[in-house]
């Protein structure tokens, strides 16, 4: 395993001491992340702040995703590390993105990169070692053209909108294309045909090889002019192939085209100028079909950039005007006419209508919108806004117009983070795409030594030197591992663009490797299992106080409170007491887990589960008390006691019903074999059971603190290996940081989710999650097969050109073949079907 090491000053708001609980729960936060073998803080410490260390593997975890989930506990590193993300066009195959990620690796200051063959660059660097430009220039010297020097979703969007219009692509935007200062990039990197060259001189080849070979059969013909033909051939056949070849050398390594390049060699210089021209032909064809299976994958993704709005009816002192959605801001009013694209994030302020939401949650129903209660007020900053409020920027108005508020800029919209994670996770590799690169850096010198000792056969046994360099050469071409280089990357950018298609964001190869091979998923209960909307059921007064001054204190303390059951008692109490004046509560106090405190008047009101009394004082509630507790609990209820100084005063209780879709989601989890399903929640044992036997959860484990979560997951993890963790993404964060991989439901519209989870569903519907298992376990099928093809081919090629069963001519063919096998293969990941 690699492993890299790195200390980051680490800021920890209002705290001074790194010896904090803060800084400890941190640390545990992080420590069980798979990817993060240690993390602790060091001795010395820079300008006064403390070091934080890491221990981790760059394959499995970046430095970006540390620096998110660090944030979830409130914590901040300071940016001492960069991470960029650069958009590249001319990497021709998955092997010529490899040469690159090693070049990048070999930079000072360079603490990671990963190259996607889909052209996609992510770099993590030290900020005091390198610079943002020396990478560019680095990515040029590869030869290749840098579409975007800093990717961001935004100008992503711009342009991948742009590429329709052939006359607006050739005049875009001069800052845009303009990457260091005064120097503007051709982006035709292709060659003299542009990004078609590859294909067009495979094409060339092929015609010239067929044209010299039909030749050859006529008498009257002279052999040279056949052999000038083949001599073509080779030379638009093998020009990148030869070009490739001498990169690599010059930096020291052998590589596929290498191989390639020296088995055609051979043949011309035993006189097989036929057979090296039809190598050079089916590998460079290979080569480009390839290129343009892969393209199809990068086009589903990039198809994202086409939901994207380019301009807003922005609505202003009474007039309409159409501006760019770059000059939208937070808290202006957009207006939306029927059957047109919504422009931004926002919350709808009048009109009613239903809108299609599926281009960002996969949802196949369109959703009703209505106004929001309260237009006026900033809802930029809140999370909980209600479904049929809350509009998506590229989702599609129904009949109706709208008018809407903006809460977010174009580039900060759910869109633009939902493209630009995407475009991220084709940098994330795979367990088994690393697999097969290390196994490529031992496979392909084995190769290199078995042919050069192949060409001194001729002194064992009964042969000529040109027969054994023949045979030398066939084996070159047998053994060439390109179906195994090019399994798994295409496989994984088919599952993420189709995962994205619906709806689902699957951060990479990882992620949707581990999700097929799941057998337990453990889920929070309120707001995943459940409505998370629970209800006020019943209010018991113990005591000479009404129901009418119950409920007003608890809804005066309950006020203070943004705990979803706390809301609800508000929101249902109010309702109760019809408009009766609440009294106004102070001092909040939270105890976690167990219930809160706060005056009223000049009496302290304490609210809770009988943990919380327990703890408290000697002034124990009545064993008669606990007994209509537990029996509201054995009915499925949450119940809060209630006490006001010393007196007990009444019991409320609540209910959140299992959402309808549950049991039957459940009950189609078990029979695509997933064994356990555990539901974590804070809520109590019996409450949990009544949820569990309704809808049919394995195993039900109540009364859990945030941390004890944490460790449950840890316990699934010791017995089940690999353990998914399903919940909202903000308050299951260490839950998930914790599991094997990380769900988040209801992810659009939350940063929160989408930065904590290795996968999110856009939309608030469990019943997305068996198609994201059955997609993962689709793709994990598909990259086994793949694997058997690949490793198979050459296993019997191998023998069989040692033996002289097959020449390079049949080598080849079936070299490539089976490397556009693999490629269309992983292709029908696209064509999934829920």
């Amino acid at each position: 395993m690699k492993k890299l090491q790195i200390k980051i000053p680490l800021l920890l708001p209002e705290i001074p001491d790194e010896r904090d609980q803060c800084v400890q729960k941190l640390m545990e936060f992080l420590r069980y992340k798979e990817g993060i073998e240690e993390v602790h803080i060091v001795e010395e410490k820079e300008n006064s702040v403390p070091q934080l260390c890491f221990h981790y593997d760059p394959e499995i975890i970046s430095i970006d995703r540390i620096q998110s989930l660090t944030g979830q506990t409130g914590a901040e590193i300071t940016q001492k590390i960069g991470h960029k993300l650069v958009e590249v066009d001319g990497i021709r195959h998955t092997r010529h993105a490899r040469h690159i990620e090693r070049d990048l690796r070999d930079m000072d200051g360079i603490m990671e990169a990963s190259v996607s063959a889909s052209g996609m660059v992510r770099v993590e660097f030290e900020k005091t070692k390198v610079d943002e430009t020396d990478i560019v220039k680095v990515l040029r010297k590869e030869g290749l053209g840098i579409l975007d020097a800093r990717v961001s979703a935004e100008r992503f969007l711009q342009r991948a909108g742009r590429t329709k219009d052939a006359e607006e692509n050739a005049t875009m935007d001069k800052k845009e294309h303009d990457h260091e200062e005064g120097e503007s990039h051709d982006h035709s990197h292709g060659g003299i045909f542009g990004k078609n060259t590859e294909l067009i001189f495979s094409i060339i080849c092929g015609v010239l090889l067929g044209i010299g070979f039909g030749l050859s059969f006529i008498e009257s013909v002279s052999s040279w002019i056949s052999l000038s033909l083949y001599v073509g051939a080779c030379f638009f056949g093998g020009y990148f192939t030869a070009k490739e070849a001498i990169q690599t050398v010059a930096k020291g390594g052998f590589e596929i085209d290498f191989l390639m390049l020296v088995a055609a060699i051979g043949a011309a210089i035993l006189g097989e100028w036929a057979e090296g021209a039809l190598l050079l032909f089916l590998f460079s064809m290979g080569h480009a079909l390839e290129h343009y299976a892969m393209n199809k994958a990068r086009k589903s993704i990039a198809a994202l950039a086409d939901l994207a709005p380019k301009t807003a009816l922005l609505k202003k002192n009474g007039k309409i005007k159409e501006v760019n959605i770059e000059e939208l801001n937070i808290g202006d009013i957009i207006v939306v006419r029927p059957n047109s694209k919504i422009s931004a994030d926002g919350v709808v302020v009048d009109g009613e209508s239903s809108v299609n939401q599926a281009p960002i949650t996969g949802e196949s129903v369109s959703v009703d919108k209505e106004p929001i209660e309260n237009p006026a007020k900033d809802w930029s900053q809140e999370e909980d806004v209600k479904d049929e409020n809350r509009v998506f920027s590229g989702t599609i108005n129904g009949n109706n117009t709208l008018e809407i508020k903006v809460i977010k800029e174009a580039k900060d919209s759910t869109l633009s983070r939902l493209v630009e994670l995407v475009n991220e996770a084709q940098t994330q590799k795979s367990p088994t795409q690393r697999f097969t690169d290390k196994f490529e850096q031992y496979f392909v010198p084995s190769v290199l030594a078995l042919v050069v000792l192949l060409n001194f056969t001729f002194l064992v046994i009964d042969e000529t030197f040109s027969e054994s360099f023949y045979r030398a050469m066939a084996v070159l071409v047998a053994a060439s591992p390109c179906a195994l280089a090019i399994s798994t990357p295409s496989a994984v950018l088919s599952g993420v663009a189709r995962a994205a298609k619906s709806g689902v964001l699957i951060k990479g190869g990882r992620p949707l490797e581990d999700l097929g091979v799941l057998t337990a998923l453990a889920f929070d209960k309120t707001g995943t299992l459940t409505e998370g909307k629970p209800k006020l059921t019943q209010v018991i007064t113990l005591s000479n106080v009404s129901e009418e001054e119950l409920l007003k204190i608890a809804v005066a303390v309950e006020n203070l409170s943004d705990h979803p059951l706390a809301k609800a008692v508000v929101r249902d109490g109010k309702e109760r007491l019809n408009g009766a004046q609440v009294p106004d509560a102070k001092n909040l106090e939270a105890v976690l887990g167990k219930g809160i405190k706060a005056s009223l008047g000049n009496k302290k009101v304490y609210i809770g589960n009988l943990e919380l009394f327990v703890s408290l004082d000697e002034k124990k509630p009545e064993e008669d008390t606990k007994e209509k507790i537990k029996s509201l609990e054995s009915d499925g209820n949450t119940t809060m006691l209630i006490r006001q100084n010393d007196e007990y005063i009444g019991i409320i209780a609540l209910m959140d019903t299992p959402r309808k879709e549950a049991k039957n989601t459940l009950d189609k989890l078990k029979k695509i074999g997933i064994k356990r399903m555990i539901m974590l929640t804070g809520d109590n044992q019996n409450v949990a059971n009544k949820v569990a036997r309704e809808i049919g959860i394995t195993d039900a484990w109540g009364s859990l603190l945030p941390e004890e979560k944490v460790e449950s997951i840890k316990e699934l993890k010791e017995k089940e290996s690999k353990v998914a963790m399903v919940g909202d993404g903000v308050n299951d964060a260490p839950a998930m940081a914790n599991s094997t991989v990380g769900i988040a439901m209801g992810a659009a519209g939350s940063d929160v989710a989408l930065e904590t989870a290795d996968i999110a569903l856009m939309a608030d519907k469990l019943e997305t999650l068996p198609f994201a298992i059955g997609l993962s376990r689709k793709a994990k099928s598909i990259i086994k097969q793949n694997l058997w093809v690949s490793l198979g081919i050459v296993v019997i090629l191998i023998p069989s050109t040692i033996l002289g069963w097959a020449n390079i001519g049949l080598a080849v063919l079936i070299h490539e073949g089976s490397t556009l096998v693999v490629v269309f293969n992983a292709l029908r990941l696209l064509a999934y079907k829920k």
